[in-house]
Formats: structure tokens, sequence, C-alpha cells
């Protein structure tokens, strides 16, 4: 889920403010006036103000738009909990707070696959009378051309991969746009006999393949409706909502889709009668109209900006409609293996020392911001080991001796030069880097700052070419698990085999023979202990060749409208789940 994306939170998420938590109540279902304030950290684990009362207007607002709102390209966590508006996929997440809500469900297809040959085949059957928002037919066919569009990377380049890697198999399928069969559906991989049955081949054994079923990329799109790198402009819907307005970088409003039946969704609640998405580059604007009740909700879940974090610290009224989850995602500051001189592990080592981890804690919130990150593997994810520490970056301090020392060691006793890349729109991205950047100047190390619009992640960090062009030595990002294993968060980063000419993630460029076949073992491994030991050496590796600087293990301090029913923090997501919001009273 990078800057991204999506968070995949499998334990029980525990905040650490150490607070006194407000007291409230929640409001019973059916109520047609404003619930109380229902408490600080109500939303972890349980549902607040729980009703089916339909109706009235959700307001939605974001500091950014979405990187795309095509399915196959989003790679946005607040992207893909959207997606869910208007995205159905063969299996899903239940929309249920807790532990829980990590386990995949069936969505348009009617139960869970039959998984035979060894581990191998994969065989869905799909509901019946399952329709897009212009009445036409879901079907198999429909399913099998939207994952055939995740193959056509140099049309829709941008989101994961993982499904063009289990796949293609040889076969070079070019998508849908370069296929020369008739029907546009040439993957051979991928079967469908009849209009409720799709089956999947794969060339070995992958323990994580229905995780990848539920990704939006792998939602049905219809064949004459598909507009390629437009698509994300009006996309058609299999959800309850449609994209009826949308003016990039300003609003997105979706209403009710008509041919949405609830008897074949037993996930989405759809309560709100319209959801508009107000987009905002002034952050700490949107801060003000949340916590004067002009807004229900910030889409991004990434936590309010200082000013209002202390307005909401110091306020048990205002407090008691937050929430602090852990989130899963690790922010960091990933360094280039491509760009001189930190294509020498020992400057990159001299980089992780001369680091000040408090100063960059304090710029993205402080403790209630999250921990400070030691390796590469956040604590919710197996194969994480409390303690790990090999850098000795718990401490906070920076530790100018060694990092002077790894300096003489790379060639370069006097420091050197390089820029980082951080995105204009997250103030807290923005203020790390800054943070960075005094203390690497404390030891020589210049830094220039380089501030881009975070829409453009996919072609100004994600291009390697890019990249090296403008001497991108360091970027400053976040990732959450796309699934909650070790592949589900790592393998983005760190795997050789998926470094993209445009929408990649793995930003040090790091292709490890040892790394790549630690992970081809562990996506064979059926044992959930076995597979975490693989996890665990890898993060050693990672760290070892010091191809990042963890930063914080994030938390996110958010506000909710204390008009909102149903709310709760969504582990598979790491925020509130957009899809179950309700309005109390239905807005009345």
């Amino acid at each position: 889920m990078l800057h991204k994306r999506r968070a995949i939170v499998g334990t029980a998420i525990v905040a650490v403010l150490g607070l006194v938590a407000a007291c409230g109540t929640s409001k019973s279902p059916g109520s047609t006036s404003a619930p109380k304030s229902a408490g600080f950290n109500a939303a972890i684990g349980k549902i607040v103000n729980p009703s089916d009362v339909k109706g009235g207007t959700l307001q939605l607002w974001s500091s950014q738009d979405a990187d795309s709102w095509d399915p196959a390209v989003t790679y946005y966590a607040f992207g893909w909990n959207m997606n869910q508006l208007y995205t159905r996929t063969l299996v899903s997440y239940p929309g249920t707070p807790g532990p829980a809500g990590t386990q995949l469900v069936p969505d348009l297809a009617t139960a869970m696959p039959t998984i035979s040959d060894g581990g191998k085949t994969y065989t869905f059957k799909m509901r019946s009378g399952l329709k897009f928002d212009d009445g036409e037919a879901i079907t198999s066919k429909s399913v099998k051309y939207g994952i055939e569009r995740i193959f056509a990377q140099d049309v829709i380049p941008g989101g994961p991969v993982y499904l063009i890697s289990q796949l293609d198999q040889g076969q070079n399928y070019p998508g849908p746009y370069k296929d020369t069969s008739p029907d546009k559906l040439g993957l051979k991989s991928v079967e469908t006999p009849d209009d409720t049955t799709i089956i999947f081949h794969l060339a070995q054994p992958f323990a994580d393949f229905p995780y990848l079923l539920a990704m939006p990329g792998a939602g049905p799109v219809p064949q004459d409706k598909d507009t390629g790198k437009n698509y994300g402009l009006k996309p058609s819907s299999s959800g309850p909502y449609v994209i009826s307005q949308y003016d990039p970088n300003h609003k997105v409003i979706f209403t009710r889709n008509k041919y949405w039946d609830a008897s074949s969704d037993p996930i989405r609640k759809a309560l709100p009668n319209e959801i508009d998405v107000t987009i905002t580059s002034n952050a700490d604007d949107l801060d003000s109209r949340l916590l004067a009740g002009t807004a229900d909700l910030d889409i991004g879940q990434v936590g309010v900006q200082n000013t209002a974090r202390i307005k909401i610290l110091q306020n048990p009224a205002l407090k008691a409609n937050t929430d602090d989850p852990v989130t899963g995602f690790i922010r960091y500051v990933a360094m280039s293996t491509k760009v001189a001189p930190l294509d020498n592990v020992n400057c990159r080592k001299a980089v992780i020392y001369a680091a000040d981890y408090t100063a960059m804690q304090t710029a993205r919130g402080g403790p209630t911001a999250g921990a400070i990150a030691t390796s590469m593997l956040p604590s919710n994810i197996a194969g994480y080991e409390k303690g790990y520490d090999p850098y000795g970056t718990a401490q906070g301090a920076p530790q100018p001796d060694k990092a002077k020392a790894a300096l003489a060691a790379c060639g370069h006793p006097g420091g050197f030069s390089t820029t980082i890349a951080v995105r204009n729109n997250k103030p807290q991205e923005v203020a790390t880097a800054e943070a960075l950047q005094a203390s690497l100047g404390k030891v020589g190390i210049k830094v220039n700052l380089y501030q881009y619009d975070g829409k453009l992640i996919s072609s100004v960090v994600g291009s390697p070419a890019n990249v090296h062009k403008n001497g991108y030595g360091l970027i400053v990002a976040g990732w959450g698990a796309d699934w909650q294993s070790g592949y589900g968060f790592l393998q983005p980063l760190v795997d050789g085999s998926v470094i993209l000419p445009t929408g990649n993630n793995n930003f040090p460029e790091i292709n490890d023979p040892q790394i790549n076949s630690d992970f081809a073992k562990a996506a064979q491994e059926t044992d959930p202990t076995k597979a975490a030991a693989i996890y665990t050496e890898i993060n050693h590796r990672v760290m070892d060749l010091a191809l990042y600087i963890p930063v914080t293990m994030d938390q996110a301090l958010n506000y909710r409208n204390p008009r909102l029913t149903n709310v709760f923090v969504s582990n598979a997501f790491g925020m509130v789940d957009f899809q179950a919001l309700g309005i109390a009273g239905g807005g009345k």
C-alpha cells in the first residue's frame, strides 16, 4: 500500500499515548440525533456509533488527489480503501473491526476458491445477477479482462504487479491493448469456461495468492468502457457507488449505483446517499475544518498536522473524537544504490549514523506519531524482532564519530553532496527531510531538497531513469503491507525482479541474488513460522546493505466527526473503513 500505500495490520492495534481516554457513549442503531463523543481510541477494535440509518452526504477531505482512481493503477492506502465504494473483487476483507478484519471472505465469488493441483490451481464460482453501473453483466470474462490490464505497464503503470509475476509464466503477455486474440482475453493462465467460473493456473504454489485477488486491480472492467490511460477519469463501478463527477485535484463526487444489489454484497453497507471528496493542498486548513465539524474525515488517515495535534491533546472534548492507531506503515528515507556516491555501502552507512532520529520523529509529530523504527519490518509482520537495532538508532541521537569513519571508508572523508526528493504536499515528510538535511550537514554531507507534487510520485521518484538524471540519492516515503506477511511488506521494496521503469517502489534499485532467492523460497513456504524466519533473514540483509533509513513505526492521530456512524479502524487498511461509514440520522 510507500507514501502509499495500503497497510494490512493483522495484530490488535495498540495505542501508546498512555493518556486517559475521554468517556462517552455510542448511539444505538436507528437513532436520528447526533451521537455523543465515543472516547479516545474508541474506534480501535470496536465500532463507534453503530447504525443502519441511510441517507445524507458524507463529507470527506484529502490533502491530495489519489495517485489514480483507476483500480489497476492506484497504490495509495486511501485509494485501496476508497475503491471499496466502486470496485468489487472475487474475495475481499469483511468490513469488521479487529484481527478478523484481515481474513478474506467471498465478494464477487460465492465462496472461497477450490484449490487443487498441489496448490497451483484456484477455481472460483461467481454470484449470479452481478451488474456494472450501466446495467452490463459482470462475468468471469470481466474479471479476467480487468486482471489483464495490469500487464499493460506501458499504458497504465504505477499499481502493484504481483499478478504479472504469478500469471505470466513466460508468455510475455503484453496486456489487452496489444493482445492479438479476437476477444482480447489471451492470457493463457486464466480460464473462463463459462460466465460464472474463473480458473487461475500458477506455475508454482503461492500460499498468498488469494490476497493478490483482493487488490483493486483484480476487479472487473468492461472492455467496451476501458479508455486505457484515461480510465481513471471515469472508471466503471461494480460496487454501490459510481464516480459521477471528477475534477482532478479539486473534487470527487460519488453517487449511488442503481444497479448494485445489496443482497449480492455481504460486505458493503452503502449508507450515505452521496459521498463528496474535497481535495486541498492546505493540510492545516483541512484540520481546521475537521475540528470545526464541516469536514467528516481526512481520507489520507496519516494524522493531523502539529498545530491540530497540540489542540487535540490539550482539549479532552476534541481528543474524545480521535484515534491513534499503529498503522503498520514504516516511514523511511530510501537511498539509491545507483546514484553516486550512495552506490557505496559505506556512504549509505554514513547517512544512517549521521541522522538525528529524535529530530525526524519530532518532525513527524513526536512519540504520538510513532516510535523510532530500527529496521524495515514493522511490528505487525511475522518475522519482526523486538530489540533488533543493528545501527543503534533507537537511542535517537546522531553518531557523528561512526558517520565520519564510514565517510572515510567510502572515500569521502570531508563529506559529499546529494539531493533528497520529498512530496511538497506532505508537511511531515518535508519536515523530516529538513531534519535529516540539518543533521547530515554537521558531518559534511550537503543535501539539496527537491519538493515535487505527490501525485506524480510514479513518474518522479518511481522512475529510475528520472532518479538517475536528477541525482535523487535520498527519497522520503512510507510503506504499509499490501497484505499481512513479510512478502506483502518487503517484496515491493527490495526484490530485484520488480524494479519497474515507471511506478517503481524499489527505490534503492537493489537486485541482490540472496534477497531474491529468499523471496522465492518464502513464496512457496506454507508453514507461517518457517516463512517468518526467512523474512527475518531478508530484513537482516536489507539492513546490512544499508538501503533504507527507517524513521518511525507509524501511528496516526486522526479526528472523526462525532456525527459519523459505524466508525472503526480496519485492520485490513490500517485506517477507518470508509465503506462502513454513515451519518447520524441520515444527515438530518
